[in-house]
């Protein structure tokens, strides 16, 4: 069996127990798979071999990766992190709805999509859930529960109990574009690029200002670069911010921040 129990830490009831599955390669769907994999196994499905060979490659024993969607017939929560993609996203759910146990919970990362369309998409919104985690997962502790409108109180509970046995805090949150945290982050992220534009400043002095006078580990145009410039743009195109011309340029070329090599850093 490829998916097996995700152990309950102390406070966690052990009728809540899950056999976790994550769909996705990135940088969600890795860090994720990492903090789940200290606790039990873990099955990440990715659609090609050559993203299964590089998620085999970044991720710790503990994980197993397969390309083979009637993997999961056994599992019990299954999170989707693929591209911040509404259409993707919602064919995918739609797969495994026909693939999942009748009690099987879904759930998906994203971080601006309406999790109430999401739900519907999936055809078991009472077996729905938004789980936003951060990059990096390892690292960052919130998560911010989405709960679609009929879920059932069995759902809420074993999410609530999922999170808990990651380690994280979970705050739930309205099924609004961005939730809490973009909703608020994005406007400061862009305008700092738009700063950059204007006065020709470094993005290093401009990131050193917020570190060093506000106190935030990571300035703003290195977040933008560790988040991805494509995701970002799409994020700010959903909660309907203005996008910087900037960031729209270099997504154009290709560059999209850490993981391409070249951002608004080089």
């Amino acid at each position: 069996m490829l998916c097996r129990s995700l152990r309950a830490l102390p406070g966690a009831s052990a009728n809540q127990t899950e056999r976790l599955a994550i769909v996705g390669g990135g940088a969600i769907a890795r860090g994720l798979a990492t903090v789940a994999a200290a606790h039990g196994r873990v099955l990440v499905f990715t659609r090609t071999p050559e993203s299964a060979d590089k998620a085999r490659d970044a991720l710790d024993e503990g994980v197993e990766v397969t390309c083979t969607r009637e993997d999961f017939a056994e599992c019990t929560f299954v999170v989707e992190s693929i591209v911040e993609d509404y259409d993707a996203k919602a064919e995918v759910l739609r797969e495994l709805d026909a693939l999942l146990g009748p009690d099987a919970v879904l759930a998906t990362t994203t971080s601006s999509l309406s999790v109430e369309a999401l739900a519907a998409a999936s055809g078991r919104p009472d077996r729905f859930v938004g789980l936003h985690v951060f990059n990096p997962v390892p690292k960052m502790e919130l998560v911010e529960l989405v709960y679609p409108d009929g879920v059932a109180e069995r759902t809420r509970a074993r999410a609530r109990a999922f999170c808990k046995a990651l380690g994280k805090t979970a705050i739930e949150v309205p099924d609004t574009p961005g939730l809490v945290v973009n909703r608020l982050l994005f406007p400061f992220l862009f305008e700092a690029v738009e700063l950059l534009e204007r006065t020709g400043l470094e993005p290093a002095a401009i990131d050193e200002c917020i570190r060093l006078g506000v106190g935030h580990p990571l300035g703003p145009l290195a977040l933008l670069d560790l988040v991805g410039l494509d995701v970002a743009q799409a994020i700010g195109r959903t909660i309907d911010v203005p996008v910087p011309a900037r960031v729209d340029a270099l997504v154009a070329e290709g560059a999209l921040g850490r993981k391409s090599g070249r951002g608004l850093y080089s």
